[in-house]
């Protein structure tokens, strides 16, 4: 650290739950099981993770991290953006809180050592040094804008070995379009299978789905509260999963009309606070 920074030193976290992020239940658990799978079969190979925020997954990923593997993190961090488009979606959403000390103390807090850091825009993977064939897992999170979303998917076909996994953020969001088109066309146009569905994320593999899937399906998803459906894309078969939440938590469902669209466009952060707001306006009374 610079003798010039003055700046306090953020606070570790005490649990990966206190690490502010987007990654909720049905993800976590899809990704430590798809991981553990690899392992288990003897399957090796490096972990990349575009866009870290401040380590909500990272911390997880690492988590999986085998003797010989490499982990590499890439992300702008406290960097500017590299064009006026990436420059306004992070002082949007991300300029106040995201910066690499943040995310190296998060880190530190469950690994002892760092993953390999490329603090930089995503596009510069594409000059190779994350080596073909060598990674199973790839999470790309990073921008929402179609042409570097495009441009990450591409990094991730290059890096996977054979079955080798990506989970793709915010496939669906109503405020990530860029997001969507840059994945079905991957799906449509440059052969990425789909294997599994999350309200955020989309998972898939350019080698055998039905490996993957079977991997998926070694786990009575139902029988621990998810919900788990099997779908039809265009004669693919995949599966969607979600968090089932009790019905004994979950309170009424929201009674206007107006109140479930809102419900429903919102970011994903915005939502989670409006109906945090709402249960508390339902206990107060």
């Amino acid at each position: 650290m610079s003798a010039l920074d003055t700046s306090a030193a953020p606070v570790a976290p005490a649990t990966p739950d206190d690490v502010p992020g987007w990654f909720f239940r049905a993800d976590r658990e899809a990704f430590a099981h798809l991981l553990s799978r690899q392992t288990a079969a003897g399957t090796t190979g490096d972990l990349l993770e575009l866009g870290a925020y401040l380590g909500r997954s990272a911390i997880l990923l690492g988590d999986h991290l085998q003797p010989g593997e490499t982990f590499t993190v890439c992300d702008l961090f406290d960097l500017d953006a590299p064009d006026d488009e990436n420059s306004a979606e992070m002082s949007m959403s991300y300029r106040e809180t995201l910066t690499r000390r943040a995310f190296e103390t998060n880190y530190r807090a469950f690994h002892a050592e760092l993953p390999t850091i490329v603090q930089a825009p995503t596009s510069v993977l594409a000059d190779g040094r994350i080596a073909a064939d060598s990674c199973r897992f790839v999470h790309v999170d990073a921008s929402h804008l179609y042409e570097h979303v495009a441009g990450d998917i591409l990094v991730a076909r290059d890096a996977l070995a054979k079955n080798g996994v990506v989970a793709l953020d915010d496939y669906r969001a109503p405020h990530t379009p860029g997001v969507a088109a840059a994945v079905w066309e991957a799906v449509f146009t440059l052969g990425l299978r789909p294997v599994l569905l999350t309200p955020e994320k989309f998972y898939g593999t350019w080698g055998d789905p039905d490996a993957v899937r079977a991997d998926l399906l070694a786990r009575d998803w139902r029988g621990e509260g998810f919900r788990l459906d099997e779908e039809h894309i265009a004669g693919q078969v995949c599966h969607r999963l979600a968090w089932d939440e009790p019905a004994s938590s979950r309170g009424p469902a929201p009674r206007s009309l107006s109140r479930r669209v809102a419900l429903d466009v919102l970011p994903p952060f915005a939502t989670r606070a409006v109906r945090r707001a709402l249960r508390t306006g339902r206990k107060a009374a």
